[in-house]
């Protein structure tokens, strides 16, 4: 008789046939193509492809913030496709975090307030500084953002993404505005926070090198799911060059 499951062969996301079609008066985009997929508890997932290849569209449907033309996104076994706007909304806010590639902070707080804005709204939040030590900012919690350099406002961030404790963090090109050595401290923080909380994490990128620091890399192409290959040990994201 075999055992339960460990965490990572449970199933957070399962797509089913999912398409996206975007109409720009009487043309027609085909974004996402008839993708299926699972992305397990606890990985580190990275979606990786050229510009235009689907990763955000389908980044956007999980996280709540879009919805397919066609197919089904189930969350634990719970078909969120089949929500009004009001319920996937309350699913994006309870158990989603995002983290983009521009930072989005409010000029006038400081990187503990900035934070703050979310655990105010959150169930069970971390504490702000609790979440900015988790990305190396301890020492920076009354630092404005104009006193900070890009990487550390990223880094505030993925502070404010966490900080609400979300099952899952989806990060779009997350180091898309930075050079490689900021870029690895924030991929750093990212993997940190996978392992310590164990938060499934996927992260869209174009760069090839970051694959490396993933349990699986799922490769897209025009829409569609071209090649999925796990890793057989995750590299440190210090170890990280491009």
């Amino acid at each position: 008789m075999s055992g339960p499951l460990s965490p990572r062969q449970l199933v957070a996301f399962h797509t089913e046939r999912l398409t996206k079609v975007y109409r720009m008066g009487e043309s027609e985009v085909r974004a996402l193509r008839g993708v299926d997929l699972e992305i397990r508890e606890g990985e580190m997932a990275v979606l990786l492809g050229p510009s235009g290849s689907g990763k955000s569209t389908l980044l956007n449907i999980l996280g709540g913030l879009d919805r397919p033309s066609t197919g089904r996104v189930l969350f634990r076994g719970e078909d969120i496709t089949a929500y009004d706007d009001r319920r996937l909304t309350q699913f994006g806010r309870q158990h989603v975090g995002f983290v983009f590639q521009f930072y989005n902070l409010i000029p006038s707080l400081t990187a503990r307030e900035n934070v703050a804005l979310v655990t105010e709204i959150a169930r069970d939040p971390l504490p702000p500084e609790e979440a900015l030590a988790l990305v190396g900012l301890a020492e920076r919690l009354d630092h404005f953002p104009a006193q900070l350099s890009g990487g550390e406002q990223q880094r505030i961030a993925v502070a404010r993404a966490v900080a609400k404790r979300p099952e899952v963090l989806l990060c779009d090109e997350p180091t898309g505005a930075l050079d490689s050595q900021t870029g690895v401290r924030v991929l750093a923080a990212l993997a940190r926070i996978n392992v310590e909380l164990g938060t499934t994490t996927v992260l869209i990128t174009h760069n090839v090198a970051i694959a490396d620091m993933a349990d699986r890399v799922v490769r897209f192409a025009d829409g569609a799911i071209a090649e999925i290959v796990a890793n057989a040990h995750r590299r440190p994201a210090e170890e990280l060059q491009w």
